[in-house]
């Protein structure tokens, strides 16, 4: 009944400027409670709970991964990693402007390549990719092969920036899965390298007698 009791208290907000009041159902004439007793293992319960702290953050590293499918950066801000949402974000900013810029001029040289190539006189887009007032009369067949290679050039870098970008968002799935993952790993604080001399025997002069020679240890403890 007084385990039961004391539990309850603890259970409870103590304030010690307050008195602990027992329930007058355990009291009768011949009980006598020592209350300073009662207060010390009250007091010394607290104690003990409030020297834990408040509970340690440790993400669950499958939600962490779902939400980092999900969209872009979900992953670091349920790890509470927001620093590094700069980087990624950075990284799909760049890749989305990369993609962009080689998409538009895959499509410019395209069509120059396409109207350079009927030889119709009313399609001339390929004139926009010039200086103003050039003139390639008798130059066509050398601005098809530049028009051709232009068009394959940006293809090119369109293609790698599309890989970039899905490069960026898988790493960003496996840094939130491998962060929370990580999260319980303990290092202990006693992580220290000490160097001590030491003696070692290299040889023996007789049955009885052996040499010895001094070194040095080195000892990492983790």
């Amino acid at each position: 009944m007084w385990h039961s009791t004391i539990c309850q208290l603890h259970a409870q907000e103590v304030d010690k400027n307050l008195p602990i009041v027992i329930p007058p159902e355990l009291l009768d004439d011949t009980l006598a409670i020592d209350t300073t007793g009662l207060r010390a293992v009250t007091d010394s319960l607290l104690q003990k709970e409030l020297f834990r702290g408040p509970k340690r953050f440790q993400p669950d590293p499958v939600r962490a991964t779902w939400l980092a499918l999900a969209f872009p950066g979900g992953g670091q801000i349920y790890n509470r990693k927001y620093w590094k949402l700069p980087i990624f974000y950075g990284g799909f900013l760049g890749c989305a402007y990369a993609l962009t810029w080689n998409g538009q001029m895959l499509r410019d040289y395209s069509q120059a390549y396409l109207d350079i190539m009927d030889n119709d006189p009313n399609t001339k887009s390929y004139e926009e990719m010039l200086p103003l007032g050039y003139n390639i009369s008798g130059k066509e067949e050398r601005f098809k092969t530049i028009f051709k290679n232009k068009k394959n050039y940006f293809r090119k870098y369109r293609d790698l920036s599309i890989f970039a970008f899905a490069g960026v968002y898988l790493i960003s799935v496996i840094d939130a899965y491998v962060d929370a993952q990580l999260s319980s790993f303990d290092i202990s604080k006693d992580l220290s390298l000490k160097l001590e001399p030491t003696f070692f025997e290299t040889g023996r002069t007789s049955s009885h007698n052996s040499r010895m020679a001094t070194g040095l240890t080195c000892k990492l403890n983790f």
